[in-house]
């Protein structure tokens, strides 16, 4: 691997250390295996094992390259993280060179922090990808990752999402505000897209198939769909283009595509008068927890919700589902039907 400023791992110095974040604060255990803090872990720390060309450097590279746009991010922050945790926690131990009872200590600070169990499950899973990469390619003979427990993430989903009338009300309060606003919450609400899809949307992928308005979309890891417009979808979009054809969905003032944040702090702005009660909280998350939820109380099929919203694994649709325990939809009912 080269190590000119411009290689990967030159690239992801930068994305480790360009703004890091601060150090968490831990908590102690008596079975941990990691020396208590003798220093308080920096980024400059970090950034020593990160020499251009260094085996860690070279590892964070090729493991992250295999993805993109938010998944490389948020990758690379869960990373970052741990990163950070080692310097605190193991001072003087390359990263590449931590024991398991390096990684259950760093599990059990992620608890005692009060950390969901969805993001510690997911900063722990990052890690096995990271360290089972490292073996894949010949800087490690084991994984220190493999055998260390996750938490059991619960069958309900901790967001809060919104109901059908606060989102009727966000749809209202968007129209009012103008044609962009509205094309960002119907994308949103009414088609479940993740707010990097709805960012990384452009004019160039709408089309028409079988009689459908359809948008091109790049999904996490870079996989392609295209998603149906409802009616009131397509004007909105059309409206908001005005003949335009090429270039990002959304725009700004300047011509520069709207990214996630804008919209974000759109949704805040608009929740003010929509939702007030969650007008401090709102993520675009939210819409997305909205679309499957709605979709599933509206009688759409599991199957078809996970497809529209591409979920990967099927129980991560079904954490939606609020009615899947009520026992009037017990196969039993259709299989004795059938049989009658």
């Amino acid at each position: 691997m080269t190590t000119s400023a411009s290689s990967p791992a030159a690239a992801v110095q930068v994305l480790f250390f360009s703004a890091p974040a601060p150090a968490p604060a831990f908590v102690g255990h008596n079975s941990v295996a990691a020396p208590a803090p003798q220093r308080p872990a920096s980024a400059a720390s970090g950034a020593a094992l990160l020499e251009p060309g260094s085996p860690l450097a070279q590892v964070l590279a090729g493991f992250l390259l295999a993805y993109s746009g938010a998944t490389r991010t948020a990758y690379a922050s869960d990373l970052r993280h741990f990163l950070t945790w080692t310097a605190a926690r193991a001072p003087g131990i390359d990263p590449l060179g931590v024991a398991r009872a390096h990684l259950d200590a760093y599990a059990a600070d992620l608890a005692a922090t009060g950390l969901a169990p969805a993001t510690t499950a997911r900063r722990l899973a990052a890690l096995a990808g990271f360290y089972a990469y490292a073996v894949d390619e010949g800087h490690l003979q084991r994984s220190p990752a493999a055998r260390v427990r996750r938490p059991k993430v619960g069958e309900h989903t901790t967001s809060t999402g919104l109901d059908r009338a606060e989102l009727s009300a966000l749809v209202a309060a968007a129209e009012a505000d103008g044609p962009r606003s509205l094309v960002v919450v119907l994308l949103l609400g009414l088609n479940g897209l993740r707010v990097s899809e709805v960012a990384g949307a452009r004019a160039e992928h709408l089309g028409t198939e079988r009689g459908h308005r359809v948008l091109a979309i790049t999904r996490k890891g870079g996989r392609t769909a295209r998603v149906p417009l409802a009616p009131r979808t397509a004007t909105a979009v059309e409206t908001y283009l005005a003949g335009r054809t090429s270039g990002p969905l959304l725009v700004t003032r300047t011509g520069a595509g709207v990214d996630r944040h804008a919209i974000w702090r759109l949704l805040r702005r608009l929740a003010r008068d929509a939702v007030p009660a969650k007008a401090a909280s709102i993520h675009p998350h939210d819409l997305r927890h909205a679309f499957v939820t709605l979709s599933l109380d509206a009688g759409a099929s599991l199957r078809d919700v996970q497809d529209a919203a591409g979920h990967a694994d099927p129980r991560t649709t079904r954490r939606y589902d609020r009615a899947r325990h009520h026992l009037d939809r017990h196969p039993t009912y259709a299989l004795a039907g059938l049989l009658s």
